[in-house]
């Protein structure tokens, strides 16, 4: 069994750059209004899986959020219906927030482990020629 830190770690820095670009659609779209005939925009949720043997993670794929959102009484708003209420997605930004520093210290951590795996490989063939 073969332990390729660089190839597990770059697993982890590839999902953790999809639940990034996912928090940043989240974030974009918080205040995305939409008529109450439609629906919200849906949050997107990355779903993780362990990668085959020891080849670290991978992505299964994304769920999505509610298409119900929230309604919000708002008759200025053109897209208001008859009653003045419009929809807004159902997504807590302060969640987001959280996951979004989960994500970049999940991101760095793994970069990290990239760098010092290159480093203990590097002295690893110094060692062989001398």
């Amino acid at each position: 069994m073969s332990l390729d830190a660089i190839g597990i770690a770059g697993s982890g820095l590839t999902l953790h750059r999809k639940w990034l670009d996912a928090i940043a659609d989240n974030i974009a779209n918080v205040n995305t209004v939409t008529p109450t005939s439609g629906n919200a925009f849906q949050a997107r949720y990355i779903v993780a899986q362990a990668g085959a043997g020891v080849n670290g993670v991978e992505v299964a794929g994304t769920a999505q959020g509610s298409a119900a959102g929230i309604l919000v009484s708002d008759p200025t708003n053109p897209l208001a219906d008859a009653a003045g209420y419009v929809r807004h997605p159902d997504i807590d930004l302060g969640e987001q927030m959280g996951d979004l520093i989960m994500a970049q210290r999940g991101y760095q951590a793994n970069a990290a482990v990239v760098d010092r795996a290159k480093t203990t490989y590097e002295a690893a063939l110094q060692i062989g020629r001398a």
